[in-house]
């Protein structure tokens, strides 16, 4: 689980935030020592920060610039402030994006995931069982035999083996499919699991992919 460090004075952003990330299977660290921001920052193992311009005795832009002298840790700037200056002065102290407040919890989730895959480069290749998937070339391999899969599929697929040992639900897969700028509806998701299944039976594994009512998917 990749780990976020939340840098926000507002308590109830802090607690909707930490709800929300932590829904989306991230662990979440939040700073409460306004003091030592920077050391904090510099210190924690998060993978990515969400930083909010105006926090405590500190300006989050000036406390963005610091860090850059040391870390190349990803941050995404938080702030109330719609302006073009205050979005260019961000990115040119560093920030990997920029969102403004009220966010769109849908449209943080898939910023925090394309900064994530920007920076952490996924290998091209997963294990299930006996399975070898090739995430570069769609296939999955068991033994001598291959099966091609789709974008969505392989996706979708690779998504549930990542996260193999808990359910994941269909709103995951369906941001996991917009963090890939594919874009499907509930309909096309179910249609696309379906094919999923037949393609993994053909390779003796038809129960491979377990429904939970009401909560998801698991691998078994």
């Amino acid at each position: 689980m990749e780990k976020i460090l939340v840098i926000e004075d507002d308590d109830a952003i802090k607690l909707e935030l930490k709800r929300l990330l932590e829904s989306s299977n991230y662990r979440v660290e939040i700073l409460e020592d306004f003091d030592n921001s920077l050391d904090i920052m510099l210190l924690s193992d998060a993978d990515l920060i969400l930083l909010d311009i105006n926090i405590p005795n500190l300006n989050g832009e000036s406390l963005l610039k610091e860090f850059r002298k040391k870390s190349n840790k990803p941050v995404i700037m938080v702030t109330s402030l719609v302006s073009d200056i205050t979005e260019a002065i961000s990115m040119s102290y560093g920030a990997d994006d920029y969102i403004t407040k009220p966010y769109n919890s849908n449209i943080l989730l898939l910023r925090i995931g394309a900064v994530l895959r920007r920076v952490n480069k996924t290998t091209d290749f997963l294990k299930f069982k006996d399975l070898t998937i090739n995430i570069s070339k769609g296939i999955i391999k068991k033994g001598d035999i291959e099966i091609i899969l789709t974008k969505n599929e392989m996706i979708i697929f690779s998504y549930l083996v990542s996260n193999q040992n808990r359910i994941v639900s269909r709103d995951e897969l369906m941001t996991a499919l917009w963090n890939n700028d594919e874009y499907i509806n509930d309909n096309a998701l179910t249609v696309n699991i379906s094919r999923l299944r037949t393609k993994l039976k053909e390779i003796g594994l038809e129960d491979a992919i377990d429904t939970r009512k009401g909560m998801g998917y698991i691998l078994s």
